[in-house]
């Protein structure tokens, strides 16, 4: 196939009729355009153009040629200008996955502030725990807790999640108070992402760790039902901070063995590849690193 930038050269030359007004377009010397349309014309095997002292034309075989080159290299050409443009300005359609336990109200106001901010900017939003390819759902971004496995994608720390043990008045009343973790067997508890019933909690204390199989009547998989159940006293809960510090605060919830969490659980924003990055996806980064969540907790 012959090279395209020989053939941009040769179109521009057949436009103006001229070698060296078709250099000053191009910014290049007569020479190296003249040089070009050569090289075309070996590669095709034929005469584009008829050259003499006075005057330069078209050769039947080369008015074809151009006739079928010119208008797709237009496209070509208003194709890469409307990707550059787009490399200038943010607009277009944005991907997003979130986990469930973004499909709420703060989340959303977020959303609504970046959309008035930038108004030719369209988000898509997925709220799922699945972990979708991003690849191959075409996803610019997703938000995602804890341990990352996939190795290929490129993963930017927003904040820090911790989860305590939490439960009402009422379901403690009558209910010895766990005084170890171990204790936790013998409570029931709701569970995220439980199965037959039973879920293993790993909590911490300072550099001491442990693993703690727990029962309860209820399992789910966002927080929000979890938050939910806790709330309405169906067991203890091991609730991220977010979820229950203010419930803490106002005496609605009771937390327990104060010096055992869980670990420090990671929040990232990750996407496919930091090569070309479009500019509606750098300013939602910049917008989301901004962002005083109050659905995780700052990085020191």
């Amino acid at each position: 196939m012959a090279d395209l930038n020989d053939i941009a050269v040769f179109v521009k030359v057949a436009q103006y009729g001229s070698f060296s007004r078709a250099a000053h377009s191009l910014g290049m010397p007569v020479s190296t355009v003249s040089r070009k349309v050569t090289s075309l014309e070996e590669q095709l095997g034929v005469t584009l153009l008829q050259r003499t002292t006075r005057k330069l034309s078209l050769t039947a075989q080369g008015r074809a040629y151009y006739d079928r080159c010119s208008e797709p290299l237009a496209h070509l050409i208003d194709a890469e200008q409307a990707l550059t443009e787009t490399q200038r300005k943010p607009e277009g359609l944005l991907k997003i996955s979130v986990p469930v336990t973004f499909g709420q109200e703060v989340f959303y106001e977020f959303i609504s502030s970046f959309l008035k901010a930038y108004p030719d900017i369209q988000v898509d939003l997925f709220v799922t725990n699945l972990f979708l390819d991003l690849v191959a759902e075409n996803i610019d971004l997703a938000i995602r807790f804890g341990e990352l496995k996939d190795s290929s994608i490129v993963a930017q720390r927003l904040g820090k999640s911790v989860r305590y043990l939490v439960a009402t008045s009422g379901y403690l009343e009558g209910r010895a108070l766990p005084s170890k973790p171990e204790d936790l067997k013998e409570h029931r508890c709701v569970l995220l992402n439980g199965r037959n019933g039973e879920a293993d909690w790993h909590l911490v204390s300072g550099r001491k760790s442990i693993d703690v199989r727990v029962s309860g009547p209820v399992s789910s998989r966002d927080f929000d039902a979890v938050s939910a159940f806790t709330y309405r006293g169906h067991g203890i809960g091991l609730l991220p901070s977010t979820y229950c510090d203010e419930e803490i605060k106002r005496g609605e919830l009771i937390r327990l063995l104060p010096d055992w969490s869980s670990p420090e659980i990671f929040v990232h924003a990750v996407y496919p590849t930091r090569r070309f990055l479009p500019l509606r996806l750098q300013v939602f980064l910049e917008a989301l690193k901004a962002w005083k969540s109050p659905l995780w907790l700052p990085l020191r």
